[in-house]
C-alpha cells in the first residue's frame, strides 16, 4: 500500500492537521467506500471492464433530514451533473448524505439514497415534503467501462453502511478509475485545525480528484508536472496521459465545526478552488470543478418553529482569514493525498495511466 504525503515528512502549508488529518476530524464525519472492480479485456456485456465505486460522506450522526445542517456550494467550471445543489443554493441546508460516483451513475445513486432516506423516515411525501439526495459525479471513462453502468444500488448502500472515521484514500470507492494531473488520482482528503477565542475548530476536506495536465501539476510553485512528464518520456514510458487536456473534473466537500452561515459557507467554498490552483490546474473548458461545504455546528429542526437562531462566526473578523487559509491548505493537501495513495489501476481496452512517480518526485523537491 502506497503511503501519505506526510509519511515522507512533506508538510502543506502552514496551519496544523487534525488528528487523522482527514475530513473526519470534523467530530460526526464519516466516509465509506464500494469499490467494483471486475472483467479484464474488451467491452463484455454484464462483465466489464469495470474501474469504478461509490464512496459515501456522511456529515452527521443522528437523522439529517429531521435535523438538517447549514451548506452551500460553489461552481468553479460547471460541466458537472450533479444532483441537489440548485435546491442547496437556494434553501442553505443538507438533508441527505453526500454519495460520489461516476457520472452516467448519478441516476441509480440517487434512485439508491432516496431509498436510504425514506427507510428512516416514514413521513417523506406523505405528511412533509420530498427530499433532496445529493449525487457528484466525475468521469472515469477512460478506465472504467461507463457505459456498462455497473454501480447498483447496493453498492450505494455498502458504502454508506461501511462508513467510518478511517477509511482509504487513493484508487478506492468513486475514485477508482479517476485520473489527475495524467497520474491515477482518486480518492484524496486533509484537515486543518485552527484556534478562535481559545476554541480549536477543524476545517477538512475530501475530494475526488480527476482533472489537471501533467505538464501543468505544481508543488509549492515549482513545476513538477513538466519534469516528470519528460522524464517518463526518457523511459520510453508507454503508459502516458490519456490526453493533454484539462478536461475531467474535481469534486470538492469540505466540513467543519465551526458555527458559520450560509454565505460563510458559499465564501469557505470558494477558497476550495483556489486549492486545486496551488496545484496547477486552470479549470478547463470540459471540467466540472465543484465545491460543497457544510457546518456540523448548527441543526436545522425540519420540524421547528418558524423563527431560529443560530451562533455564526462574524464576517467582519479577523478569524475568517483563518477560516480561508484552512480550506485552502486541505483542500491542497487532498490532491497529494489522492496522488500519492492511487495504485495502478489497468482498465478497458488495456487503458492505464502511470502513478506518481514518488522517490522522483521526491528528489525534485528536495
Amino acid at each position: 500500500m502506497r503511503k501519505r504525503m506526510r509519511d515522507y515528512g512533506i508538510c502543506v502549508g502552514q496551519l496544523p492537521p487534525g488528528q487523522l488529518n482527514s475530513i473526519s476530524d470534523v467530530k460526526g464525519v464519516r466516509v465509506g467506500h464500494s469499490t467494483v472492480i471486475y472483467g479484464e479485456g474488451k467491452l463484455i456485456p454484464e462483465e466489464g471492464p469495470a474501474r469504478t465505486g461509490v464512496t459515501a460522506v456522511i456529515p452527521r450522526n443522528g437523522n439529517l433530514f429531521k435535523e438538517k445542517l447549514l451548506a452551500s456550494c460553489f461552481v468553479g467550471n460547471g460541466f458537472g451533473k450533479s444532483v441537489g445543489l440548485m435546491q442547496i443554493r437556494e434553501l442553505g441546508t443538507l438533508e441527505t448524505p453526500v454519495i460520489l460516483t461516476n457520472t452516467l451513475s448519478v441516476g441509480i445513486a440517487s434512485n439508491a439514497l432516496i431509498e436510504y432516506m425514506l427507510s428512516f423516515n416514514e413521513d417523506i411525501g406523505i405528511t412533509t415534503g420530498t427530499v433532496n439526495p445529493v449525487v457528484m459525479e466525475c468521469n472515469d471513462g477512460y478506465l472504467n467501462d461507463i457505459r456498462g453502468r455497473h454501480i447498483k444500488k447496493e453498492h450505494v448502500f455498502e458504502a454508506l453502511n461501511n462508513a467510518s472515521l478511517e477509511f482509504e484514500t487513493g484508487s478506492v470507492g468513486a475514485g477508482t478509475g479517476m485520473i489527475c494531473h495524467g497520474f491515477k488520482g482518486g480518492i484524496g482528503t486533509s484537515s486543518r485545525q485552527i484556534e478562535i477565542d481559545g476554541n480549536i475548530f477543524t476545517i477538512g476536506a475530501l475530494l475526488l480528484t480527476n482533472y489537471g495536465r501533467m505538464e501543468d501539476l505544481t508543488f509549492k510553485g515549482k513545476n513538477v508536472g513538466r519534469l516528470l512528464k519528460q522524464r517518463l518520456k526518457d523511459k520510453e514510458e508507454k503508459n502516458g496521459i490519456p490526453k493533454d487536456k484539462d478536461d475531467g473534473s474535481c469534486i470538492i466537500i469540505i466540513a467543519t465545526d465551526l458555527p458559520l452561515d450560509n454565505l460563510m459557507l458559499e465564501r469557505i467554498a470558494k477558497r476550495g478552488i483556489l486549492g486545486l490552483a496551488r496545484t496547477g490546474s486552470f479549470m478547463g473548458n470540459g471540467s466540472g470543478d465543484i465545491v460543497l461545504a457544510f457546518s456540523t455546528a448548527n441543526k436545522i429542526d425540519h420540524y421547528g418553529e418558524n423563527l431560529i437562531e443560530f451562533k455564526t462566526l462574524s464576517h467582519h473578523c479577523d478569524a475568517v482569514d483563518l477560516a480561508f487559509q484552512a480550506a485552502v491548505e486541505a483542500v491542497e493537501e487532498a490532491v497529494w493525498d489522492s496522488l500519492f495513495t492511487a495504485e495502478k489501476i489497468i482498465g478497458r481496452d488495456g487503458h492505464e495511466v502511470p502513478v506518481l512517480p514518488v522517490e522522483e518526485f521526491l528528489n525534485l523537491i528536495d
